[in-house]
């Protein structure tokens, strides 16, 4: 008898629904809404810059908007805006203003790894480097840490570190 109803227990559980937010990953869970940042950029020649940054992010059907609002902290603001379109259940493309092409967002649980193009000079000289990012979410879900190695041709030549808060 107790088999029979361990038995009928388990297939109610696993028949049962699964709540909303566990079709969710990392990314949408977390950076939809209000969330704010404080991070640091430092180069091999020398430039090193803190900043604070609010998100504001929000989810339409497959797309993840999030737009940054930077303040530096010699007073320069700036304004990024990622789109991110789910292509999988643990993959987004993603888009911005200053991204060349498109960067691949992988999510393994509680991690986000991704790499980009960005031309640091917009101008008619060109500062193309490549970004790699490693988004890791603590346990606690209010918080993740970001770091990413700033590549130019085959040296690295910068650190990015940002922590995010909900």
């Amino acid at each position: 008898m107790k088999r029979i109803l361990f038995s009928l227990t388990a297939l109610a559980l696993l028949s049962a629904p699964l709540p909303a937010f566990a079709k969710d990953t990392m990314m949408e869970t977390f950076f939809r809404g209000k969330t704010t940042a404080t991070g640091s950029f430092s180069a091999i020649n020398g430039v090193n810059r803190q900043f604070d940054v609010v998100l504001t992010g929000r989810l339409r059907g497959d797309v993840l908007t999030v737009r940054e609002d930077f303040v530096y902290s010699d007073g320069e603001k700036d304004r990024k805006t990622w789109r991110f379109v789910r292509t999988g259940p643990s993959s987004y493309s993603g888009t911005r203003e200053d991204v060349i092409g498109k960067t691949t967002v992988r999510v393994d649980g509680n991690t986000a790894r991704f790499t980009y193009l960005v031309d640091l000079d917009p101008g008619p000289k060109k500062n193309v480097v490549r970004f790699y990012d490693k988004m890791v979410l603590a346990g606690d879900g209010a918080t993740i840490a970001n770091t990413a190695t700033v590549w130019k041709y085959i040296f690295p030549v910068a650190r990015v570190k940002v922590d995010f808060k909900r």
